[in-house]
């Protein structure tokens, strides 16, 4: 509850609804990173590399879920996943990057109308020309229609070649991605947005509660991070509460030391 009443100092409320049943899905405790990248600063760099970054200790890449969690064709899974540009043309995951050897950072923020993610967006904005050196493609997906997607990248701004539209939230069900009332409103793992409280209310300068889905039950679904080189799987985050956002660093830790195509 704690997490709604935030969003709604900073945002109109939304129209409430009736919760249905949670998904859940059982992960392992976060795992420590020890990972460094030029720009990003850890105290604990004990992870070795070659050179050019392509000797990699895997075991250390899959954060907050464990391997076991996700199918060894996850990949193809997703790539067989339709979502939609911000314009509305249909675009399937494996048409957005080499499926061989590119490397792709896949953010899956809850819905446009939401505030936390308003911010998550905002942050990977200002991070996308680190993703762009590396040459890491980012693509960032929320729940609703294109033209929900639109406004958020018009008002906040958004870069729209990146950002897709799953209005039937078919890639949150590839990853199993926690939904339910309990994990949006009351999880602990919300209680770190107030320590975020000025860059929430930064990127939510222009927000507007029309980029809420029509479909309500869509707000109560929780988002996720993932990187992929090609179709292997080296990181994923789920989100365990509303606004439970992956460290950005150790993501682009990964992307700095993992050669793309």
């Amino acid at each position: 509850m704690a997490i709604h009443i935030l969003c709604s100092r900073i945002a109109p409320s939304l129209s409430p609804i009736s919760p249905p049943s949670s998904k859940l899905v059982s992960i392992s405790p976060p795992m420590s990173s020890s990972l460094s990248c030029t720009g990003v600063s850890h105290s604990n760099t004990s992870s070795k590399f070659s050179s050019n970054g392509s000797s990699i200790n895997r075991s250390r890449f899959v954060s907050r879920a464990t391997n076991s969690e996700f199918s060894a064709n996850v990949g193809d899974s997703l790539g067989d996943v339709t979502i939609f540009t911000s314009s509305g043309k249909p675009a399937m995951f494996k048409d957005l990057w080499d499926q061989n050897e590119g490397v792709a950072v896949v953010a899956l923020l809850r819905h446009f109308g939401c505030p936390c993610c308003w911010e998550l967006a905002s942050v990977l904005k200002e991070e996308k020309a680190r993703f762009d050196t590396s040459g890491v493609k980012l693509i960032a997906v929320g729940i609703g229609t294109p033209n929900k997607a639109r406004i958020l990248a018009e008002r906040l701004p958004f870069p729209m070649d990146c950002l897709y539209a799953d209005p039937d939230r078919k890639a949150y069900d590839v990853f199993g991605l926690y939904y339910g009332f309990g994990r949006t409103f009351f999880n602990p793992a919300s209680a770190k947005v107030f320590t975020r409280f000025e860059s929430l209310q930064k990127a939510v300068k222009h927000y507007t509660s029309e980029a809420t889905p029509d479909d309500r039950s869509s707000i109560l679904q929780q988002g996720g991070m993932f990187v992929f080189k090609g179709k292997q799987l080296l990181y994923a985050w789920k989100d365990e509460g509303t606004g439970d956002h992956a460290p950005l660093d150790d993501v682009l830790e990964i992307c700095c030391r993992v050669p793309a195509a």
